[in-house]
C-alpha cells in the first residue's frame, strides 16, 4: 500500500501488481517522492505530477488513456514526459501531443471522498505539495 498525502488529505492506495508488476517495481523505486501537484492542462478532471525526463525503465503495461477517478497512472516517458496522473473526475489522458495511454499502478481505496477537494484545490488554489510513502 502506498499513502499519498496531498496538502492535509491524506489517501491510501492499492498498489496494482497483479495487472502492473514491472510499474509497480519501478513506482517502488522512486519511493519516497515528493513534489507539485497541478492540474493537467488536457486530461480533464485530472492532475499530474511532473517528473520530467525520469527513466522508468518501463514500457506500456495495464495501459488506459480513460482512468478512473482515483486509478493513477504512471506514465513512463514517450512522447510527453514522464508524469504521475492523478485523476479526481472525468478523465481523458492527454498532452499536447493528442492522447496518451499511461500504466494503471495504484488506485485510492481510502479517501476517495476527498477526491473532489484535491481537484478544488488544485484549479482554485494552484499546485499542491505531494508526496508518495510506503503506507505503515
Amino acid at each position: 500500500m502506498i499513502r499519498i498525502d496531498v496538502g492535509n488529505l491524506t489517501f491510501t492506495a492499492r498498489l496494482e501488481r497483479d495487472r502492473a508488476p514491472k510499474t509497480v517495481d519501478a513506482l517502488l523505486r522512486l519511493v519516497p517522492l515528493s513534489g507539485s501537484l497541478l492540474q493537467a492542462r488536457w486530461s480533464g478532471e485530472s492532475a499530474w505530477m511532473p517528473l520530467g525526463n525520469l527513466e522508468t525503465g518501463v514500457t506500456e503495461e495495464n495501459a488506459t488513456d480513460r482512468p478512473e477517478p482515483g486509478q493513477l497512472l504512471l506514465y513512463p516517458h514517450g512522447v510527453s514526459e514522464t508524469e504521475i496522473l492523478f485523476p479526481y473526475g472525468k478523465t481523458i489522458f492527454a498532452s499536447k501531443f493528442g492522447i496518451l495511454r499511461g500504466n494503471h499502478v495504484m488506485t485510492i481505496v481510502t479517501g476517495q471522498d476527498q477526491l473532489a477537494e484535491l481537484g478544488r484545490r488544485v484549479v482554485w488554489e494552484g499546485a499542491q505539495p505531494i508526496r508518495f510513502s510506503l503506507a505503515d
